[in-house]
């Protein structure tokens, strides 16, 4: 067995990367093969890093650029992609010997990690006149592959993928995976024994490797198979492991046999006893097919997984696997930005102005087609990967080029940003007929805060009427055109009264577990029962849920200590690691409960420094002044303390860093300072404003970034204030 973290320096680029005593990693993944080689080549190829093994997959050719000096230095210091590093001191020459002096590496790893290396060089020897990678990655027009069956069973053996091994031999993946068919190499899947041998084990788990005999003894009558998440990452994490677990128990609920396959070994989808059988296997279109060729199941649920599965859906589909639920083609028409647009002018529906673009210029020309500011993003990724607000053709040019690697050969959308409109997030279940709208949770902060990242209140804190039943009429109606069965999440942006649709996901989003605790519905379960051909009315679920006589806050936690240097300001690419939630009957309180599960410290009286943008100098006046009436003396910087002299609020003004001692940081530094309210100014942040923030984090102050979250934290001290939050179990908040 091989474990490998999984890294997001990605998402701090602020931060070095460097592994030292304090964690960094923010999830992983567990592979099992007969060898180390095997396992670890497994295990890279699962990370979901764009990798396919050790390398040899066409995915690394910045490492070759790499000079000596720096190689040197990448090998002495740890660092989240060493291991590659490695591997490309191998291919330049180096004995296990330097590198063993350079990394202190124990010298058996390298030895291994050297014979990968070797066999690279051997496979890449039968090549005939093809460049390394000449096929094409996504399977058409194969090659023809000039290896024997015995050098690709050994290369199968030492843990290469098909994408590695059609790399290095000239060919393409679907080439090498028909020569393996036509040859009989298959993967065969191997027992790990819950019982050690002592008796019959009930729940024994499985992995693969290119061997002779199985172990496997599939359901005859086909089971249910449920593709996981892989590693937890900023993005994708414990909730959509919450949703597999939950069709898992569905399944069995039904009498049907639940298959898993993932391989994160945190997670509680990859106990041995959550599903009826377990494979532990990199979640990949190779590895799943070869599971698929064994089990052979009546079908196969991606709705759950995150984008991990729906990026697989396609390839599953064309290889003739059948799909649960909501159809690969209605998945591409929600994520495929003209289509998705079709629909939501067939429907009379609002939807920002918007465009596409394959390259730099046609970004340029499509921004300034729609106007700035514009929010960029890449397209079929999660957690808000490379997404961004921009103001000006500057900005296009330098982060452009960032979103089209990150879409990996698709085109990024541009859509108009909507400034200050309010975000909701929508999370319903659809069987075909009816649409049961589980809930409408309202972002505490404004729009360009990732949904991820955001603050979210169920039931909606200031929605008024007219404006929800239009999102419950938009809801359904976009359910029904897009063919939905099972899980679906809608993005709404209002701004004012005026309604848009931001995007629809066809399948389960990070909040399903806060809604299903909140709301008692397990959607998830009841997604997967629609999958399977039980409707809504079956359930009792056709009609609109009765009102909550109780508040649901979600809220974010945050890495930044972990990155020391990382500002804290949020965006719309999405940087917490995981969430708590805080219920109560009232709203203060709940969001109280929220920020002191996530490790918040509200002072309840003290001192409150106060830096606010111009935007933003109007709406917080009430805030700083019932903080004022509260008893918080006030500090501002200069611009901020102007304004609240204008309007008669005793403060007290305070440098910022580049404006002379004694600052902001220094006030922070000697524990002068309890609560910190700083809007920033803009999307770059001034020097002054980050090292702020920075402080803040690495002193554990309260910090509050934006208007909108700086009243539900004054509303939440006040309620604090007012009296000690009582406990209840949350089968009393739901009257089961």
């Amino acid at each position: 067995m091989v474990k490998v973290p999984r890294f997001t320096f990605e998402k701090f680029p602020a931060a070095q990367d460097l592994l030292t005593v304090s964690m960094k990693s923010v999830g992983e993944v567990m592979a099992i093969g007969r060898t180390f080689k095997e396992s670890l080549q497994k295990a890279l190829r699962g990370l979901e890093i764009k990798r396919f093994g050790l390398g040899a997959d066409g995915r690394g050719p910045r490492f070759d650029q790499v000079e000596p000096a720096l190689l040197r230095h990448k090998l002495a210091t740890p660092n989240s992609e060493r291991i590659f590093y490695i591997r490309l001191a191998f291919q330049r020459g180096m004995s296990a010997a330097e590198v063993h002096e350079l990394t202190r590496i124990d010298p058996w790893f390298l030895d291994n990690i050297a014979e990968i290396v070797e066999e690279e060089a051997k496979l890449a020897g039968t090549r005939d006149g093809q460049a390394p990678g000449a096929g094409k990655p996504d399977g058409q027009a194969p090659l023809e592959l000039h290896l024997t069956d015995e050098q690709l069973l050994q290369a199968k053996q030492m843990g290469f993928s098909d994408v590695q091994i059609a790399h290095l031999a000239g060919s393409n993946e679907l080439a090498v995976r028909n020569r393996r068919k036509r040859s009989g190499i298959h993967a065969a899947y191997k027992l790990v024994d819950t019982c050690g041998g002592e008796f019959e084990a009930l729940t024994p788990y499985y992995y693969s490797t290119y061997d002779r005999q199985n172990e496997t003894q599939p359901d005859a009558s086909g089971g249910v198979m449920i593709l996981g998440g892989g590693p937890n990452r900023i993005g994708q994490g414990l909730e959509f492991d919450y949703c597999c677990v939950h069709a898992s128990q569905a399944l069995r609920g039904m009498g049907l046999t639940s298959v898993m396959v993932n391989c994160n070994p945190e997670t509680v989808s990859t106990d041995y006893d959550t599903s009826d059988r377990l494979y532990f296997e990199p979640l990949t279109l190779e590895d799943v097919l070869e599971i698929v060729r064994r089990e052979r199941p009546r079908g196969l649920i991606v709705q759950f997984g995150g984008q991990t599965p729906l990026n697989l859906a396609e390839g599953l589909a064309a290889a003739g696997v059948p799909i649960l639920g909501t159809s690969p083609a209605s998945i591409a028409r929600a994520e495929d930005r003209q289509q998705f647009s079709a629909m939501i002018t067939k429907l009379r529906l609002r939807q920002a102005e918007n465009g596409m673009a394959s390259s730099i210029d046609q970004a340029i020309a499509t921004a300034e087609k729609i106007g700035y500011p514009v929010m960029v993003r890449p397209s079929y990724v999660l957690g808000g990967r490379a997404m961004e607000i921009i103001y000006n053709r500057e900005e296009l040019k330098r982060f452009a080029g960032v979103a089209l690697e990150a879409s990996d050969g698709a085109a990024v959308l541009i859509d108009k940003f909507l400034e200050e409109a309010v975000e909701l997030d929508v999370d319903a279940v659809c069987d075909g007929q009816d649409v049961y709208i589980a809930g409408i949770m309202e972002h505490i902060e404004y729009a360009g805060v990732h949904s991820g990242d955001a603050a979210m209140v169920l039931p909606p804190h200031r929605l008024p009427r007219d404006v929800e039943a239009e999102i419950r009429r938009a809801t359904r109606e976009m359910a029904l055109e897009l063919g939905v069965r099972g899980l679906m999440n809608v993005q709404f942006a209002v701004q004012g009264r005026t309604v848009f649709v931001l995007e629809v996901n066809p399948r389960a989003s990070r909040t399903v577990p806060f809604v299903s605790k909140v709301t008692g519905v397990p959607i998830a379960k009841v997604a997967t029962r629609v999958m399977l051909g039980q409707t809504l009315a079956s359930m009792g679920l056709d009609k609109p849920a009765e009102p909550l006589r109780h508040v649901g806050v979600k809220e974010s936690v945050f890495p930044f200590n972990r990155f020391p240097g990382t500002d804290a300001m949020l965006g719309p690419e999405m940087k917490s690691t995981g969430e708590v939630m805080g219920i109560d009957s009232d709203f203060g309180l709940a969001f109280a409960k929220s920020q002191l599960a996530a490790g918040v410290r509200l002072p309840l009286s003290g001192v409150a420094c106060v830096s606010i943008r111009d935007a933003d100098k109007e709406a917080m006046l009430p805030i700083i002044r019932r903080l004022k009436a509260m008893g918080f003396d006030i500090l501002a910087t200069g611009g901020t303390s102007e304004y609240l002299n204008r309007h008669r609020v005793p403060n007290t003004p305070i440098h910022k860093v580049d404006q002379g001692r004694p600052h902001i940081v220094d006030a922070i530094k000697n524990g002068q300072i309890d609560l910190i309210i700083n809007t920033p100014s803009g999307r770059r942040p001034r020097a002054d404003e980050a090292a702020m923030r920075i402080a803040a984090v690495a002193h554990g102050i309260s910090l509050v970034t934006t208007a909108t979250a700086a009243e539900a934290v004054v509303e939440a001290i006040a309620a604090l204030r007012s009296g000690r939050p009582d406990a209840r179990t949350i089968q009393e908040y739901l009257n089961c």
